[in-house]
């Protein structure tokens, strides 16, 4: 049988160039020998084709509109009016400040670490292809397994986490909005959550034109709403909060753990909730021009940008909040709304609260967007039960359709925890756990067997990628542990952790799913580009690693 052409409108004989050639003549520069689009545009293809698969999407996201994406996706002042109550119960104002500010450093290097990776190796299948060529060959399958379903997991518990958090912020704008008459039950709470999935499953469903271009409406949302909270909460409190001393450094420890510094470390919950999913920027880097250079700069911009506003929204929220035991006693669903109340009366709350949860809608969307790609992935390489339906490209919007509702449906089903006290305790801890652990995995590969395999990128960490790596899976380790604790000593069934729940349940069924059927077939990624190109990546680290 003849092989097919390639889709491209490169020759034949110059379609298929080294990783270095394509990275070093069009990424480097940023242009084509020719400086056109269209080249760049080509070179992209040629570079996937090597890693193994070939283009299905349109490349649609520029520099600015990744950057946007990878920054929506956090959506700081949502998230910071979903997790409020996490850090004043961990430590006051000390809780909200130095509770953001640590792990604000350590997930910078986990940032960078996964920015050098996808700058390598610019795929959809981001995390768990990684993990796969770094693993030393006998293990290449299992860690890309491994790797796989606890990103999937991480992303549709993260979905749940952020459109459960969206539906509790309705809910809190319905009962100030009536003075406390209506107070929306868990049942009305799961109910909202339910058609705000739907409403993501529509948005998500669109052509990635579309997506590309309203990521920047999202972006200008999401900055405009945290300027506007943080000037709200600054000017309106001015006399009436408290002093620069306390704002920093007073301690209030509402957890019932007798240790104040494991107390403290509950605070952690809220900035690594908030600061996850910037691997999105790998996960439509298909979808990307100039990927190789694009991917790595939105993840570490998009980081960089929600650790600096999530701070200062921070600041001011701790010069506003009077007393954070009275804050924590709200009945509301959210305790920020009870603190926004208290400074800004009760059409200055539902005002910014109304422009708060559009931000929290549109972060739902971008995030759904993240989790149809990894989900389409994983699908491609035949991981997941039901792979052929999964992978299919809508022919229509040549997106991944069919994985946008597989990721509603499987949100749907965590947010029956809702029904629990400590739902979103329970749903922020498991996305951020899952996501970490795949976070981790491939920067341990790349310090460990991946380290004289690897082929750098554009973007490259030289020799800090060592320490940098090394700091990085300690935390993560770190933070795993702490996650699976509940946020308060004394804690009864229905307030209980939940997260245990659903890692543990994810990794049963990964593990007796590998061991009865999958470690039979499942290889790890798998090439479907149909003609056969020189040396591939993997062929070139499998020839470094023998020659070492």
């Amino acid at each position: 049988m003849t092989p097919r052409e390639p889709e491209t409108d490169l020759p034949p004989t110059t379609y298929y160039m080294s990783q270095h050639d394509a990275q070093l003549d069009v990424v480097n520069t940023g242009r084509s020998k020719s400086g056109s689009t269209v080249m760049i545009q080509n070179a992209d293809d040629t570079l996937l084709a090597e890693l193994g698969y070939k283009s299905e999407f349109n490349r649609e996201f520029s520099l600015v509109e990744t950057v946007a994406f990878a920054f929506s996706i956090m959506g700081v002042v949502a998230s910071v009016a979903g997790t409020y109550e996490f850090p004043i119960a961990a430590g006051g104002h000390v809780g909200m400040i130095w509770g953001w500010l640590i792990p604000s450093l350590f997930v910078m290097g986990i940032a960078a670490s996964l920015a050098e990776l996808v700058s390598a190796m610019p795929t959809s299948a981001g995390l768990y292809y990684w993990s796969a060529k770094l693993a030393s060959p006998e293990y290449s399958a299992i860690a890309s397994w491994i790797t796989g379903w606890a990103n999937v997991t991480g992303q549709i518990s993260l979905v749940c986490s952020i459109d459960y958090g969206c539906a509790q912020m309705i809910t809190t704008a319905i009962t100030v909005g009536s003075d406390g008459a209506i107070v929306p039950s868990k049942g009305a709470t799961y109910g909202i959550l339910l058609a705000v999935l739907f409403t993501h499953g529509i948005v998500c469903s669109s052509a990635t034109q579309i997506l590309a271009r309203v990521n920047l409406f999202y972006a200008a949302i999401n900055m405009g709403a945290t300027i506007a909270a943080f000037i709200a909460l600054m000017v309106c409190s001015r006399g009436n909060g408290v002093s620069a001393k306390d704002a920093f450094m007073l301690f209030e420890n509402n957890t019932g753990w007798k240790s104040n510094g494991w107390a403290f470390c509950m605070a952690f919950t809220a900035p690594m909730w908030t600061l996850t999913g910037y691997d999105s920027a790998a996960h439509i880097s298909e979808e990307t021009k100039d990927a190789a250079r694009t991917a790595p700069i939105a993840i570490l911009a998009g980081v960089a940008g929600t650790e600096i506003l999530g701070l200062f929204l921070y600041i001011a929220a701790s010069f506003a909040t009077k007393s954070a035991t009275d804050i924590l006693k709200s009945d509301f669903a959210l305790t920020m709304g009870q603190l926004y109340l208290d400074v800004l009366g009760k059409r200055g709350m539902l005002g910014i609260w109304s422009v708060i949860i559009v931000t929290q809608v549109v972060t739902g969307a971008a995030q759904g967007v993240d989790a149809s790609r990894v989900v389409f992935a994983f699908a491609r390489d035949g991981a997941l039960p039901g792979s052929r339906w999964w992978k299919q490209m809508n022919p229509r919007t040549q997106t991944p359709v069919n994985a946008v509702w597989f990721v509603m449906a499987g949100a749907a089903a965590c947010g029956l925890l809702g029904f629990s006290a400590a739902a979103l305790s329970s749903l922020a801890g498991a996305s951020v756990i899952g996501l970490y652990i795949s976070y981790a995995v491939p920067i341990f590969l790349r310090i460990t067997s991946g380290r004289n395999r690897f082929i750098p990128g554009p973007f490259s960490l030289g020799s800090w990628y060592m320490p940098i790596g090394i700091v990085s899976i300690l935390w993560v380790a770190f933070m795993v542990v702490l996650l699976l604790f509940p946020t308060v000593q004394a804690v009864r069934a229905p307030g209980m952790n939940y997260a245990v729940v659903i890692i543990v349940g994810m990794f049963v069924f990964a593990s007796g799913y590998w061991v009865v059927s999958a470690r039979k077939w499942f290889r790890g990624p798998v090439s479907n580009v149909d003609i056969d190109p020189p040396p591939s990546l993997n062929e070139k680290m499998t020839s470094s690693d023998t020659k070492d």
